[in-house]
């Protein structure tokens, strides 16, 4: 950041770190991607999501990235001429409602078998706490109820989290959290006993 708060990046050198939907379907013109790790911060279904995934009245739950821990995504390279166009992309398809902070933040590149190669700076979208919009933390049974009723402009919420799912699991990236609440998405639920 310079002094009047403009952000300042490498144009050379510009990636743009995804973590669930930017994964799987990034939109957006790219030279290249690389698996990444990005340390500090963690995925987190902890987003209330009132238009791609759910409405005003029946909200879902997409991801965001919270602090502490480290995360693994893709880093996409973009071409210094796309910038500003890639860039405007994101803001309408991310910050329809202004929920995410966007964060210039250093990530690992891995080679092919994961291991950590160069480093690099990246376009990071970090959930903004005092956002309202803010889901926070939430038991398995809570997330999967939501999840499986909500639906929006992008689609069903399952889906959502399936195809991310899914990408993490190509990518031989194993997300324990997101395992164990797909386990509880599967499980047959329990329907409530007749009053006599």
């Amino acid at each position: 950041m310079t002094a009047s708060g403009r952000k300042v990046w490498n144009r050379r050198d510009f990636w743009v770190f995804g973590y669930a939907s930017l994964m799987w379907r990034p939109g957006f013109a790219f030279e290249t991607c690389r698996p990444a790790r990005l340390y500090g911060y963690h995925r987190s279904l902890c987003v209330s999501s009132i238009h791609w995934r759910g409405t005003s009245r029946r909200p879902g739950l997409v991801f965001g990235l919270r602090a502490g821990g480290a995360c693994r995504g893709c880093a996409f390279r973009v071409h210094p001429r796309r910038i500003d166009e890639v860039c405007a992309y994101l803001r309408a398809r991310e910050q329809v409602t202004a929920v995410y902070l966007e964060k210039y933040l250093p990530v690992r590149l891995l080679d092919t078998a994961g291991r950590p190669a160069r480093r690099a700076q990246a376009l990071c979208f970090v959930v903004d706490v005092a956002h309202p919009q803010y889901a926070g933390e939430m038991d398995d049974a809570t997330r999967c109820g939501i999840l499986r009723r909500a639906s929006g402009v992008s689609g069903d919420n399952l889906s959502y989290v399936r195809n991310t799912l899914d990408h993490l699991r190509a990518m031989n990236v194993r997300d324990r959290n997101l395992t164990r609440l797909w386990r509880c998405l599967e499980a047959p639920q329990s329907r409530p006993r007749r009053s006599r």
